[in-house]
């Protein structure tokens, strides 16, 4: 599938870290349960893009292939222990609690958790679904 063209050098990722939780969280995003993610900032420093308010990126589904363009509404940097219930809510993956314990996991399979660790917390809204053949 080819993009188009306002989307040909925008940056793509996938959320999550295996091709499971990409598309469950890609399905999040479609349906408009998830409006925010957040990753550590120690990714960041280490040559992931930082996010940009009003920059749009293309998300690609558990298989590498383009499904969505969202763009950033709002980046802030917080611990994680300073990450409220709204923030969390908003992530798509259900109450704090649960967002908690995830992103515990996510983190101590991904370099390391902390309840200190600096978070880049991003909103972002759909603004694009690409056409993909299942």
């Amino acid at each position: 599938m080819s993009l188009p063209p306002e989307y040909a050098t925008a940056h793509h990722f996938q959320f999550g870290d295996s091709p499971e939780l990409a598309d469950d969280l890609l399905a999040r995003v479609l349906s408009g349960q998830k409006t925010a993610t957040c990753g550590a900032l120690r990714d960041i420093e280490a040559g992931e893009p930082m996010p940009q308010v009003g920059r749009r990126d293309v998300v690609l589904d558990g298989q590498g292939r383009p499904a969505c363009a969202i763009e950033t509404t709002d980046v802030t940097i917080r611990r994680f222990c300073d990450v409220d219930d709204a923030f969390a809510v908003a992530e798509g993956e259900g109450p704090y609690e649960a967002w908690r314990d995830g992103h515990i996991r996510f983190f101590e399979r991904n370099g390391g958790f902390h309840p200190d660790m600096e978070l880049v917390c991003e909103r972002f809204r759909l603004v694009h679904i690409f056409e993909r053949k299942l």
